[in-house]
């Protein structure tokens, strides 16, 4: 069976980044690859993402929605339901994860999310039949 995957703001955020060096060209690499992946944004990480990029004006809004609008085109968008946050606070407690990062992986679990790469949480941390993956070391993954 196919994996599908998710990508974590942080993802998102150094592959606009071209201050970042050699995250940058990997997240840039990892977003390329997840178009032609079964690939899915969820609705906080795009939310994030626009909330980073334009604090402190590291990014002029317009070309953050821009960048957002752009990544609604090519990945389909998953967003919470009803029963998402009471999963994510279970998740958060069982699984010593930061909240944040439980309500993105209790959306991605919802949705049939396989991988989630991310360098924050626990990387290799399986939970709800997800794994935690961090693209910048060597997880096997785009």
């Amino acid at each position: 069976m196919a994996e599908r995957l998710t990508l974590d703001t942080n993802i998102l955020v150094y592959a606009v980044d071209r201050d970042a060096g050699p995250r940058h060209a990997r997240a840039v690499e990892v977003v390329d690859r997840c178009v032609d992946l079964d690939c899915v944004l969820t609705m906080q990480a795009l939310a994030e993402f626009y909330f980073v990029v334009t604090r402190k004006d590291r990014m002029p809004r317009d070309e953050a929605a821009a960048q957002v609008e752009d990544w609604l085109a090519l990945f389909p968008l998953v967003t919470p339901r009803a029963g998402t946050l009471k999963r994510a606070i279970d998740g958060s407690r069982e699984h010593g994860i930061a909240f944040w990062d439980a309500m993105i992986w209790a959306v991605a679990a919802e949705n049939g999310v396989t991988v989630l790469l991310t360098e924050d949480g626990r990387p290799g941390l399986i939970a709800g039949g997800v794994r935690w993956c961090d693209p910048f070391a060597d997880c096997g993954q785009p």
